[in-house]
């Protein structure tokens, strides 16, 4: 039964791999695929939290180790490179899963719930580090000692530590927890275990990271540092506090939040009697509470207590079908199955995939191209930045170029970054940004956001569209509908081309400038030899 238990995930987590196709997160792509694929060969962008130290090598030099052997063996296949590390995060989360199965004294609600969150099925194969903390997480309370004296445990958790050090949050009570009950004089639990761990498993990613960065770091400090001492993170957005009870924890749960307040309520109301039960519910209070004080707020970073809730509501669950008819469990049963299979069908296929799906394009229309002047690809994404995948999914060495959002690191007043500076005015940006001459140092091809269009319509009058994806039912200010793609045509005619309406961005210029933002915009002015 319980092999049979993995082979069931892992069938599950690797069908997750090519039915989850959509954009979730920009770090999913940025902090680990695109970090590997400069490591292993050797071009790629390193956002600034990699030049400022904050992030730890250990999982991006993994999935580089993995790049490498694709490499020797000559398979580096743009697919390859980008279903690989998802298949490779999939076995983890399979095994995690597992784990979870075992924690739960093999409950058959606690199967179903796991395989039936839409959450886990839409993160559970991603490549980001809220996934590798969540699979640790999990495998780390199936070695809690609620009956014993193990400390095993603490592996996984110093792991996680080191790859998301805000890991640790939701261990701060079950770790005080297992302190008190140890029968072990604290000074030597803390001491010969926890501080021990701690240093073997620091000394490891220590020594990772300052191989990569180049220099000595301890990358938890500079992650403490810069997001919670200077609150770098609020440059990225904010929510009310109490944004996680309203908005994050139902969405993290789907339909499944309805049987865990009444989860949640019956291990308050008998919490002695169901001590485990509120030893968990207090951990993820607590992790609510914390991330609830910080200004900045997203869906993953509660990722981790996902398998507490789940945990507390199988129990619950398990508890309540004794004593339920076959017709009320059936019910429960399918009106979960239903509603988060939807959402996971939705979320997972439909929802913000056409800045995945043009990148895929790209990686094959640009591979053998060469503009009028025999000059391969460049490329200029006019969108927010880190909207889609960069290098890790063209993979080929050609020039390419997004607006830029780094936070005023460097405390400057009045500051701007530049993909705010060009929303506030996209022809003004384009005019003193983009060469006049020559022409070949125009971008050949551009990628945007249907929304803006009417925005930059003269300058598309010297390019085609070539193609649209559609990306979300839900368009924004700057987030459209459809994302389209658009190839720089042949000069002779782009004089007599009509306008059309679409969107891109281009390449930095080292000469020949616009001076004058306000300056109309005349591709006849272009060189057309």
């Amino acid at each position: 039964m319980a092999h049979g238990v993995f082979w069931f995930f892992l069938a599950l987590r690797i069908a997750s791999v090519f039915l989850v196709t959509t954009f979730f997160v920009p770090d999913e792509y940025w902090q680990s695929l695109e970090v590997a694929h400069r490591l292993a060969f050797g071009y790629g962008h390193l956002t600034w939290e990699w030049t400022a130290g904050i992030r730890s090598y250990l999982y991006p030099a993994l999935i580089a180790g993995l790049y490498k052997v694709l490499a020797i063996l000559s398979l580096d296949t743009v697919d390859l490179l980008t279903i690989l590390p998802r298949i490779l995060q999939a076995l983890f989360s399979a095994y995690a899963d597992y784990r979870f199965y075992v924690w739960s004294n093999k409950s058959k609600w606690s199967v179903f719930l796991l395989a039936s969150s839409w959450c886990w099925f839409y993160v559970g194969s991603r490549t980001l580090a809220n996934t590798v903390e969540t699979s640790l997480t999990m495998i780390a309370l199936s070695l809690f000692p609620w009956t014993s004296e193990s400390t095993s445990f603490l592996w996984p958790v110093a792991l996680s530590f080191f790859v998301r050090p805000t890991s640790v949050i939701p261990w701060v009570p079950l770790c005080l927890y297992h302190i008190k009950k140890s029968s072990h004089p604290t000074w030597e639990l803390l001491l010969k275990r926890y501080l021990l761990i701690g240093v073997l498993t620091g000394g490891l990613s220590i020594a990772v990271d300052s191989y990569f960065h180049g220099s000595f770091i301890v990358t938890p400090y500079e992650f403490l540092q810069y997001n919670v001492l200077r609150g770098i993170g609020s440059f990225y957005g904010e929510h009310p506090w109490y944004w996680y009870l309203s908005a994050g924890l139902p969405m993290l749960l789907g339909i499944t939040i309805l049987p865990f307040l009444v989860a949640s309520f019956e291990t308050v109301r008998h919490r002695q009697v169901y001590k485990e039960r509120f030893l968990l519910l207090s951990s993820i209070l607590f992790t609510v509470a914390v991330y609830s004080v910080l200004a900045h707020k997203e869906f993953r970073f509660l990722l981790p207590v996902l398998p507490l809730c789940l945990y507390l509501t199988a129990d619950y669950l398990a508890r309540w079908s004794r004593k339920a008819s076959s017709i009320s469990i059936w019910f429960v049963a399918l009106l979960i199955l239903t509603v988060n299979g939807l959402l996971a069908g939705y979320i997972g296929s439909v929802h913000q995939r056409g800045t995945v799906d043009v990148v895929a394009h790209l990686s094959s229309a640009t591979k053998d191209y060469r503009d009028e002047f025999n000059n391969p690809a460049k490329i200029l994404f006019l969108m927010p930045c880190h909207s889609t995948p960069f290098y890790s999914h063209v993979h080929q060495n050609v020039t390419m170029r997004f607006l830029r959002c780094e936070p005023n690191l460097q405390e400057q007043e009045n500051y701007i970054d530049e993909a705010d500076q060009f929303y506030a005015n996209p022809m003004g940006w384009i005019r003193k940004n983009l060469p006049v001459h020559p022409l070949s140092a125009l971008p050949t091809h551009l990628v945007a956001f249907d929304v803006l269009e009417p925005a930059i319509a003269n300058f598309l009058s010297i390019y085609q569209e070539k193609a649209s994806f559609f990306h979300t039912d839900y368009p924004t200010e700057r987030v459209g509908q459809y994302v389209k793609l658009y190839e720089r045509i042949d000069p002779n005619a782009a004089i007599s081309k009509p306008i059309t309406t679409s969107t891109t961005a281009a390449p930095p210029a080292s000469e020949g400038v616009y001076a004058d933002p306000d300056e109309q915009y005349n591709p006849e002015e272009e060189e057309t030899a």
